[in-house]
């Protein structure tokens, strides 16, 4: 077997060439599919945290019916006891209650149809990246009067600034239409644009108070937890104590985030799929090309003796060994760059309306789980040995007698 190893090892280098640009096309193959992936995976990720850090939370709670007909009367059932609940659970890093209305914001330069949400300012900051985001203005400190945060594109669609005036409205618990004006006290930046020309925050209390309500009305109470994994063990828990009421994950509420991360793994698998298969057919065209050059020599060693097997093993072998050079540096090289812009980012100023538009920021941080670097090195020494089949059987079918008469 030793004789075999040093054959085979040593007639994969009698064309330096040839076997250093496949061992290249290999590193590269790998390094740019397996960054590639990284990148995919970064963007969903980026989507994923920012939607769980500027308005879904991990856990979101609210009527049994609530989110198909969202009316202003549908507020959760015994609201102090879910609160009792949620402050009791040790997982929770953060909550913060709701009210939410659909509204109306009329400006000189036109209407737009906004969600207000009222929010408890100080519990706010424990769910939401809002309020550390704010591009202008201040977090609800500065005006006596009921004032209003508004979204960036918000701003610069109906050419609002700091102080502006505008007037919203909205419906009572009665049916009547109330009509106030309210100064911007802020303007905040949440990675997404949609969300920005939607939502509208006001402080809780101004909005119980200007409803003339006796009692709070929260339609809805979000949760951060410590642990993202902990989300759906939270919810069993919960929904079993919170009769009346609904209990959602991130991904039961936002269902097209759960379903994205789902296509991104199997995108995943079909890429590099993609690219084992143009890396089969790159080994399969230097194998045939090494054998048809040593077509004569092979023909001289069945001659003397080299059985079939060991003209098999000895083939795969060179085949092998081609893959076991580049796999580790290719694996090597993505790991290294992954590592360093997962650490760093990378930075797509030129798409940065595009990315906010689908709720990304403009710098990604790579990231790719420890497992793909030990399937995907599986995968392509795998491929390898496939793709150094028909080759070696190709190399078996060689006649002596033909073979050493050629010249």
């Amino acid at each position: 077997m030793k004789t075999i190893i040093k054959i085979a090892w040593r007639n994969l280098w009698r064309n330096k060439l040839r076997t250093s640009v496949i061992i290249v096309s290999i590193i590269l193959g790998l390094w740019g599919s397996m960054f590639f992936m990284a990148l995919i995976n970064g963007m969903n990720d980026n989507r994923i945290s920012s939607a769980i850090d500027y308005y879904l939370a991990h856990i979101q709670i609210h009527r049994q019916g609530y989110q198909e007909d969202p009316k202003i009367d549908k507020t959760l059932a015994q609201p102090e006891k879910v609160l009792q609940i949620i402050r009791q659970t040790p997982s929770v890093k953060g909550y913060a209650p709701h009210t939410v209305l659909e509204a109306m914001l009329t400006t000189t330069k036109g209407n737009h149809g906004i969600q207000l949400i009222g929010v408890v300012p100080e519990r706010e900051k424990t769910v939401s990246e809002i309020p550390q985001t704010l591009v202008e203005g201040t977090y609800f400190t500065r005006f006596k009067k009921p004032s209003v945060l508004i979204g960036r594109a918000l701003a610069e669609k109906l050419h609002l600034r700091l102080n502006s005036k505008v007037k919203i409205s909205f419906q009572n618990t009665e049916g009547d239409i109330l009509s106030y004006a309210f100064r911007v006290e802020g303007i905040y930046k949440a990675n997404n644009a949609m969300l920005e020309k939607m939502r509208v925050f006001i402080k809780q209390s101004d909005l119980t108070e200007l409803l003339n309500s006796p009692d709070t009305l929260i339609h809805e109470i979000v949760v951060k937890l410590k642990d993202i994994k902990s989300a759906r063990r939270v919810k069993k828990e919960w929904q079993a104590l919170m009769p009346g009421n609904q209990v959602q994950t991130w991904d039961e509420v936002s269902p097209e985030l759960g379903y994205a991360q789902e296509m991104m793994a199997t995108f995943s698998y079909i890429f590099m799929a993609i690219i084992l298969i143009a890396l089969s057919f790159a080994i399969i065209n230097t194998m045939l090309m090494a054998i048809l050059e040593r077509k004569r020599e092979l023909g001289i060693m069945v001659a003397i003796g080299f059985n079939k097997r060991k003209l098999f093993v000895m083939i795969m072998l060179e085949t092998l060994f081609l893959a076991l050079i580049a796999t580790p540096v290719g694996m090597y090289l993505s790991y290294v760059s992954i590592a360093y812009f997962g650490r760093h980012g990378l930075t797509f100023l030129n798409v940065a309306k595009g990315l906010e538009h689908f709720g990304m920021s403009a710098k990604i941080y790579t990231e790719l789980p420890a497992s793909y670097y030990w399937m995907i090195t599986a995968m392509t020494l795998i491929t390898a040995l496939l793709a150094a089949v028909y080759p070696a059987k190709k190399a078996l079918s060689t006649n002596p007698i033909e073979a050493i008469r050629e010249i």
